[in-house]
């Protein structure tokens, strides 16, 4: 697991832009006053440690037949050499 850079305030003041352009790319890092982290700047396109993703992410964006379930149920009965419940 990578260490996360903390800078003090006066740094993040200095090189706001240069630390913006690397947390945009993925390079997280902290700013701390006296020491003490405040603040954590990441990407918005980097996942949060422990995030669970949610269903239905994609929905809207691909579409599932509506004979999903029974697609291919003929040729499986027949590998199997039973019915399908």
């Amino acid at each position: 697991m990578r260490k996360i850079r903390t800078v003090n305030i006066r740094e993040a003041k200095a090189h706001l832009s240069l630390l913006v352009e690397q947390a945009a790319k993925g390079e997280s890092f902290v700013i701390a006053k006296a020491g003490k982290p405040l603040v954590r700047v990441t990407s918005l396109n980097t996942p949060v440690a422990g995030q669970v993703r949610r269903l239905g992410f994609m929905a809207g964006r691909i579409l599932i037949p509506d004979d999903f379930d029974r697609m291919g149920r003929t040729e499986i009965e027949r590998l199997l050499g039973t019915d399908i419940p």
